[in-house]
């Protein structure tokens, strides 16, 4: 393995020799993890989708026929248990590495599993679902989703929900893009192209952000992807690879992505780039996937997506993403896309916890790569010795922990405050009731 060493860089094996083997089996787990690609393993085909909508809007619905197969990884799995029956797992990097390797192991034998019930169990074990209940909580994350649904149903009749313009071609969308994100990665080129095979309307890696070329985007788009794809999704992993020692924080592990999902997703919060149409999408795919798990098939999660407002794309792609590489008929989905929800609330949590303790810093760590938030304990003395990095892009947001702490601060202090015993005639009533008030003290 080839080392960097500089002066501001120095061998942190010298301290610590028995890091030595440990970066190799780093370098070597990176490198396999390449061979597992999940998203591309369970694409759909493009045109699945407008033969579905025209069989829909004929009043015939046929069910997809997603070609997908199971993918063979038997000589990438022989070779994670081999790393996995040697590492030292007394030493907090061998854990870690250990933690990383597992992840991969059962990502490859989802990918095996495509369509049967090991797939979903798989899944589960890398992305969560809805039903998991966390040992110091009391409520699961799909209670959480239909909470959410609720709160904004009162503030917003769903049936009032406004709608979002989607008018800005990708080609366009694309110049607007690069015009916020070129400033950001000072060190790094970053491209925005347009792909007229991707499924979703946008994907992030490190040096490519891929748009859909056919998609229309919106100015709330725009702002959600900056926040989303870019500050976090391509920033984290650009911060990885720029990492002197530890590879594998620049390859995404998939035990990682509840955690990037959900600091994404707080991105977007924190930001103000999050709007009510997109909590509620994130909100709707959770209990959506529930519903699947529990036995509703594709065309019946397609017609509940319609039902709480999605247009017929909108609610195809939801339902897409849950039954990719799974089975149409329910019971066996694909769960990543509840991540986006637990992981908000676990980085949430993660965060406002630090904060308490007054460990800010784990903010800037949680920038140095693909982690995920228990990496950030195991990790943390690695901060000082060298063998971490600080991170080369941080979003501004997350450059002054404060802000975070007052935001956090108010929000947890305004969800006291119920909306459903009053409507807006009481703030004049009130003022009412304080001017009486206020004569017959003085006639007394």
């Amino acid at each position: 393995m080839e080392k960097v060493t500089s002066p501001s860089c120095p061998d942190p094996t010298q301290a610590d020799p028995a890091l030595a083997p440990l970066l190799e089996v780093d370098a070597r787990l990176a490198k396999l993890g390449n061979r597992i690609r999940v998203l591309s393993g369970l694409a759909w085909p493009i045109e699945m989708e407008t033969r579905f909508l025209a069989s829909w809007r004929a009043g015939a619905p046929e069910m997809p026929a997603p070609p997908t197969q199971p993918v063979d990884h038997t000589d990438t799995i022989a070779a994670l248990d081999d790393i996995l029956q040697h590492l030292d797992r007394g030493h907090p990097v061998g854990d870690w590495l250990y933690r990383t390797a597992w992840s991969y192991r059962v990502a490859a034998s989802m990918l095996a599993n495509i369509g049967n019930p090991r797939f979903t169990t798989c899944s589960t074990l890398l992305y969560g679902q809805p039903s998991t209940r966390y040992r110091s909580q009391t409520t699961t994350t799909a209670q959480s989703a239909a909470q959410m649904l609720a709160i904004t149903d009162q503030l917003i009749g769903s049936q009032y929900v406004p709608r979002i313009q989607y008018d800005i071609p990708a080609p366009d969308f694309s110049v607007l893009l690069r015009q916020r994100i070129e400033p950001f990665f000072t060190d790094d080129e970053v491209k925005v192209v347009l792909d007229t095979e991707l499924a979703s309307k946008a994907a992030a890696g490190s040096k490519v952000i891929r748009l859909r070329a056919d998609a229309l985007f919106s100015q709330l788009d725009l702002d959600q992807l900056v926040e989303h794809e870019a500050f976090i999704h391509s920033a984290t992993l650009l911060n990885g690879k720029h990492q002197p020692w530890l590879r594998c924080l620049g390859a995404g592990a998939p035990r990682t992505t509840r955690t990037q999902e959900g600091l994404a997703t707080f991105s977007e919060i924190i930001t103000g780039a999050m709007d009510i149409n997109r909590l509620r999408r994130l909100a709707l795919r959770v209990v959506r996937l529930q519903e699947a798990l529990e036995g509703a098939d594709f065309i019946e999660v397609f017609r509940a997506f319609l039902a709480a407002g999605q247009s017929e794309v909108d609610s195809y792609r939801s339902a897409a993403r849950i039954f990719r590489g799974g089975d149409l008929r329910g019971r066996v989905c694909f769960t990543k896309d509840g991540a986006y929800l637990e992981g908000l609330l676990l980085v949430t949590a993660f965060i406002k916890r630090a904060l308490h303790e007054n460990r800010g810093d784990t903010l800037r760590l949680l920038f140095c790569g693909r982690v995920d938030l228990g990496d950030l304990v195991t990790l943390a003395p690695y901060r000082e010795s060298g063998l971490i990095a600080a991170p080369r892009y941080v979003p501004p947001w997350a450059q002054h922990p404060e802000r975070v702490l007052a935001t956090l601060a108010f929000s947890t202090a305004a969800q006291a405050m119920r909306l459903d015993t009053f409507d807006l005639q009481r703030f004049s009533a009130a003022e009412d009731e304080l001017m009486a008030g206020a004569a017959l003290a003085d006639a007394q």
